[in-house]
C-alpha cells in the first residue's frame, strides 16, 4: 500500500502556515461530527474556505490529513519542550511517574477518545486510515519512549537483557488499563485525578518489577 509523504509530516510543519492548520481544523471537525468514511476531500475543502487544489497541495490523501491530526496528538502528549525523557535519572520511578501521568492524562481527553473511536470503528473497513493511524501515533509513542528506555539501560537502569522495543510496548500497555477501556466506552464515572495517578503508579510499579536493574527503586 502506497504511503504519501504527507502523512509522516513533523507537527511543527503545521504551525508554520496559518491556511495548513485551517485545513487541519477543517477536518478534525468534520472527522468528529461525521467520522471517517462520509467525510470527502471536496467537504474539507468547502469547509476550509480553499480551493481543492490548495488542499491536495499540503494534503496528498485524506489518510494524510488524518495522519497529521494524529502527529499533532503525540507531539502534544509528549512534547519535546517538556523533559519527558530526561538522560540522566537518579530513580526510575518518579521519571515514569511523570511520562505515565502525562500520556494516560492525554489520553483520556475527550478530543483525543474521539478520534481514537473514529479510528478504531473504522480502519478495517479503510487500511489506509489504519495505517495512518498506527504510524503517526502508536509508532512515534513507542519509538520516543524504547529509545529513551535504551538510553537507561547504557545507564544501568534498566536489566541488561531487556528488549527496550518490548519494555516500552508494556509500559504502554499498562497505562492502557480499566480507566482508558471504560473513558473509550464512554461509561462512567469520568476518571479524576486521584483515580489516574493511582492506575499510573500501578502501571510504574508493575514495569519496574520486570524491567528495572533494581526492581525494589
Amino acid at each position: 500500500m502506497h504511503h504519501d509523504a504527507a502523512t509522516l509530516d513533523a507537527p511543527a510543519a503545521v504551525e508554520a502556515s496559518p491556511k495548513r492548520r485551517q485545513m487541519l481544523d477543517a477536518a478534525r471537525g468534520l472527522f468528529l461530527a461525521q467520522g471517517y468514511g462520509a467525510v470527502s476531500m471536496d467537504a474539507v475543502a468547502r469547509t476550509a474556505g480553499v480551493s481543492k487544489a490548495t488542499l491536495y497541495a499540503h494534503f496528498a490523501s485524506k489518510a494524510a490529513l488524518f495522519g497529521m491530526l494524529m502527529a499533532e496528538g503525540c507531539s502534544q502528549m509528549l512534547p519535546p519542550e517538556e523533559n519527558l525523557f530526561p538522560a540522566e535519572v537518579a530513580d526510575l520511578r518518579p521519571a515514569l511517574e511523570a511520562l505515565g501521568g502525562r500520556t494516560l492524562r492525554f489520553m483520556l481527553r475527550e478530543d483525543w477518545l474521539a478520534i481514537y473511536r473514529i479510528a478504531m470503528a473504522e480502519s478495517v473497513r479503510f487500511p489506509e486510515l489504519a495505517h495512518s493511524f498506527h504510524a503517526n501515533g502508536p509508532v512515534r509513542t513507542l519509538a520516543r519512549t524504547r529509545d529513551w528506555i535504551a538510553q537507561q539501560q547504557a545507564a544501568g537502569k534498566v536489566r541488561a537483557d531487556a528488549e527496550p522495543e518490548v519494555a516500552a510496548q508494556h509500559l504502554m500497555g499498562l497505562l492502557r488499563s480499566t480507566l482508558f477501556l471504560r473513558a473509550t466506552l464512554g461509561l462512567p464515572p469520568a476518571a479524576e485525578g486521584a483515580d489516574i495517578d493511582r492506575a499510573v503508579a500501578g502501571a510504574v510499579d508493575t514495569w519496574l518489577r520486570a524491567f528495572a536493574a533494581d526492581p525494589d527503586r
